[in-house]
């Protein structure tokens, strides 16, 4: 199986459908800022427009979406944002949004509620082989959380859960600068970077392992 994960998308559709051609996954995962002060019929022409492309679609949103975005995600029967799906006996769930920060982007959340909201998709998939974290903020404290000027601006909620229950992957974006990976005890943390710049990360699964690269579609 294959599965190709991209984030901070804001608004460039075509680079994910240059890169669904381009990769053929078996599914899609937008981890978040899908938009940029979108509207839900934006996220809806999106969302079609990948779907002509790859049938298997998951969707959390980003600190630049909204809730009313989840509530479509929710209806069109792709939101793992508190809420896990399984196959081939993995597990993926989500959050949406970021923590508060100085900045009040639209979608921002508290600390606790990402607990939460990660617990309620984490309960869905316990019986999971290995299990796949979706949020859009990274975790805190990793290479894959830090702004130019050197601060940690990531998630101290996921980082809780990851170095408690250890899922085998963490994908996570919204800090553009700090694509990359890191791990946290057993899981891979990958930051996709910026969507709208062509990049994405690709997970292969065989016999029940994960394997992450991070990619860029090829600059013209």
């Amino acid at each position: 199986m294959k599965i190709l994960a991209v984030t901070d998308i804001h608004g460039a559709n075509h680079k994910v459908v240059e890169m669904l051609n381009r990769e053929n996954p078996d599914i899609l995962i937008i981890g978040g800022d899908l938009t940029t002060y979108g509207s839900v019929q934006d996220v809806r022409n999106a969302v079609d427009s990948f779907r002509s492309v790859c049938g298997g679609l998951l969707c959390i949103s980003g600190n630049m979406d909204s809730r009313e975005h989840d509530s479509f995600f929710t209806e069109a029967g792709i939101s793992i944002n508190g809420k896990g799906h399984m196959v081939e006996n993995i597990g993926i769930f989500g959050v949406s949004a970021a923590p508060f920060s100085p900045l009040r982007t639209p979608y921002e959340i508290s600390e606790e509620e990402i607990g939460s909201v990660i617990q309620a998709g984490y309960r869905d998939v316990l019986g999971a082989r290995q299990k796949i974290l979706v949020s859009h903020a990274p975790p805190y404290g990793t290479t894959v959380d830090v702004l130019r000027s050197g601060k940690h601006v990531g998630s101290t909620a996921v980082r809780k859960f990851v170095e408690s229950e250890q899922p085998a992957v963490v994908i996570c974006g919204h800090i553009h600068e700090a694509r990359g990976m890191d791990t946290i005890g057993s899981s891979t943390i990958v930051n996709c970077g910026e969507g709208f710049q062509g990049y994405y990360a690709v997970l292969s699964v065989e016999s029940g392992n994960i394997s992450v690269q991070n990619r860029r579609l090829q600059l013209v």
